[in-house]
């Protein structure tokens, strides 16, 4: 049996849900199809996305096509759970992106589609709600070409478009205009196939198309477009045929070394973790020892970016998924998707055995670019608060924890509003903790504007800790990060002593000269010394006559800010690309808002009785932008958004306040750190 982990990605509202449960109907999965409006749906088995209607967290179920079982991966089609996305993507062997008839091509459909292409993702496209009014086949497929992938082929026509009885119906080897547009996308990529074709155009095989149309999708090199309704059934089933046909099953390899990854915890009734693990070689085991480690670059609340966590558990329980739900079994292995229990350090985004290496390590999109603080409505809550958006950091990291001791204050980043909600509803059901929250801010970031080192020795005033530590910052290119480098020799010092630097100066670069994270840059150690383990007559260590782990940790932030300072940085603020339809007549009003809003619109182009304005506007006014729209296009106003790019601050740079002791003002960062030493 094979095995293919297969991603429905959306828009919000394209249908990828009631798709979702269309495939298991059809697949006799379930004898009923649930209602995303109802809350009867197969994956959204949260309270609240049941409420609300959308998807919240990534859910998998499983079902057969002939001999492939097909793990399906529901992901959530709101903006502001992207992140639940991200973490998808490192596990899939092919996607169905959906997008609606009616609405076509979306902003977060580009988003998707783009980041699918960078991975080589082999990808379907599925134009959902032909039955809807005001559903279009050719501008959607002109819309796709143009914004999506030019490299896509319709794979039949459609009848009926906006009634009920809308049908799609496969292209055969009779049709000459699809052999054609076959023949004219393959070449592409295949000059045998090519030279056939002008040879004779007759006598290329149908067969010879279809397989290569097949091997160019399993490449990612052709998205085949497929067009139907999740919710009367029609095209569904030629989608399932061009599933099994055209997308790759798992490479499977139970002799290789183990690998794996995590790509989502929950919690048990009891409160135990439960990891979902794709396998990509090897077994595991009941009561196997299971080795796992942060993967590099992941962005973990307590562990320094980038570190090499490691952590050992024995595995107690598995579930696999078969048959449209999870089945206890006594091991999972390659290609397949497991749930494992036991592993209580496990972690969103964990190698599980042999690290696997990909083409894009690290984010996939876009950080979150706003913050805001949680409050309890109870002071005596403050704890148990804390102890709760932990627990919701360990299913999503990228809530990013951020505590503040010296105001007795915990924030966490967010994608949109809405994902505010969210947090504000599970605290309350699943903790019983109400809160509320601080008006949310932009996340900016800083990069060093040039060059800056500083060194302090050891015995030497006015440094007080038994270290040398010497820090060079240079400016790196954009989206490179941070890089600790050595000038000194390796083994000048105890590889402990080079590591906690290293670490410390990951941790201190959180908050630069304005209180924002620093990146994009280059960190080189230029000095270092210690005084060797030393001790009394009686053989008691000393640790008044000894460097330790401790010293290079406590002097880093203030050699690396003193560095920084003399280095300048600059502040940058998230920018998003905007596209706005609306009544033309109601174009020229709303240019005096934009430009209030900081907004730079571009040249708008008009197509009957609506314009269409795109432009980049700062991400801390599109929340407002979105809020004024409805009053000032009489309703009819539709903004898509997404993440762009980031821009240096013009005028004063916005500050944060600091959280850590201040390594900027020398005498205050020794009363804290000396003391607590």
């Amino acid at each position: 049996m094979k095995t293919l982990n297969l991603g429905i990605l959306a828009h919000v509202d394209a249908g990828k849900t009631s798709l979702t449960e269309r495939l298991l109907y059809a697949a006799g999965v379930i004898d009923e199809i649930g209602s995303v409006d109802d809350g009867s749906t197969q994956t959204d088995s949260l309270a609240l996305e049941r409420q609300r209607g959308i998807t919240i967290k990534s859910a998998v179920v499983s079902f057969a096509i002939d001999d492939i079982t097909v793990n399906l991966i529901d992901t959530p089609g709101h903006p502001d759970f992207i992140a639940e996305v991200e973490r998808v993507l490192s596990v899939l062997d092919g996607a169905v992106l959906v997008v609606s008839a009616v609405e076509g091509v979306q902003a977060q459909t580009r988003v998707l589609m783009r980041t699918l292409q960078r991975l080589r993702i082999p990808t379907l496209i599925f134009v959902n709600k032909i039955d809807r009014s005001g559903a279009q086949y050719d501008h959607v497929l002109r819309r796709i070409s143009e914004k999506l992938v030019p490299a896509s082929i319709p794979m039949g026509s459609t009848k009926g478009l906006g009634t009920r009885g809308a049908r799609f119906t496969p292209y055969t080897a009779d049709d000459a205009t699809f052999r054609s547009l076959l023949v004219d996308l393959l070449a592409d990529h295949d000059d045998a196939l090519l030279a056939a074709f002008v040879e004779d155009e007759t006598t290329v095989p149908y067969g010879r198309l279809r397989h290569g149309l097949a091997a160019q999708t399993q490449r990612a090199q052709v998205h085949p477009v497929f067009f139907g309704s999740a919710i009367t059934g029609a095209g569904v089933d030629a989608l399932i045929a061009g599933i099994k046909e055209l997308l790759p099953a798992a490479h499977v390899d139970t002799e290789e070394p183990l690998s794996g990854t995590v790509f989502k915890v929950e919690r048990g009734p009891a409160g135990e973790k439960i990891a979902y693990v794709r396998m990509f070689s090897g077994t595991v085991r009941t009561r196997d020892r299971l080795r796992f480690r942060g993967a590099d670059g992941a962005r973990l609340n307590d562990t320094p970016q980038g570190s090499d966590r490691a952590d050992e558990a024995k595995v107690t329980a598995i579930s696999v998924f078969e048959h449209g739900s999870a089945v206890r079994r006594s091991s999972v292995s390659a290609g397949q998707i497991g749930k494992l229990w036991g592993l209580g350090g496990i972690r969103i985004g964990d190698e599980i055995g042999v690290p696997r290496k990909t083409a894009a390590d690290g984010g996939y999109f876009a950080p979150p670019t706003l913050e805001t603080v949680v409050i309890p409505s109870r002071p005596s809550d403050k704890s148990a608060l804390h102890a709760a958006l932990t627990q919701l950091a360990e299913q999503d990291p990228l809530i990013n924890l951020r505590q503040d001791d010296i105001r007795q204050e915990v924030s966490v980043s967010l994608y949109g509003e809405v994902q505010k909600e969210v947090i504000q509803a599970t605290l309350a059901e699943d903790f019983g903790l109400e809160v509320t929250f601080r008006e949310s801010t932009t996340i900016c970031i800083e990069r060093p504007t040039g060059t800056g080192s500083a060194a302090e020795t050891i015995g030497k005033q006015p440094n007080p800790f038994l270290a040398t530590v010497g820090l060079r910052i240079d400016p790196a290119p954009i989206g490179s990060g941070v890089e600790f480098r050595l000038e000194v020799e390796l083994g000048s010092m105890p590889f402990s002593f080079i590591k906690a630097v290293e670490e410390t100066v990951t941790e201190t670069l959180r908050e630069g000269i304005h209180g924002w994270q620093v990146t994009d840059c280059t960190v080189t150690m230029t000095h270092s010394g210690y005084w060797a383990r030393q001790s009394h007559s009686h053989g008691v260590f000393d640790k008044s006559m000894s460097s330790t782990a401790g010293d290079f940790r406590n002097l880093t932030p203030l050699v690396l800010m003193t560095a920084l300072r003399q280095a300048g940085t600059t502040v940058y603020e998230p920018m998003h690309r905007f596209r706005l339809e609306l009544p033309a007549d109601l174009f020229g009003p709303l240019l005096p808002v934009l430009a209030r809003l900081r907004a730079v619109p571009r040249t708008p182009s008009t197509q009957g009785t609506t314009s269409t304005l795109e432009g980049d506007i700062p991400a801390a006014r599109v929340h407002e932008l979105e809020q004024l729209l409805p009053g000032l296009t009489r309703g009819e106003g539709v903004l898509e958004c997404a993440f762009d790019r980031y821009e240096s601050v013009r005028g004063t740079p916005p500050t944060r306040p600091r959280t850590d002791h201040n390594p900027l003002n020398r005498k205050e960062y020794l009363v804290h750190v000396v003391r607590r030493v």
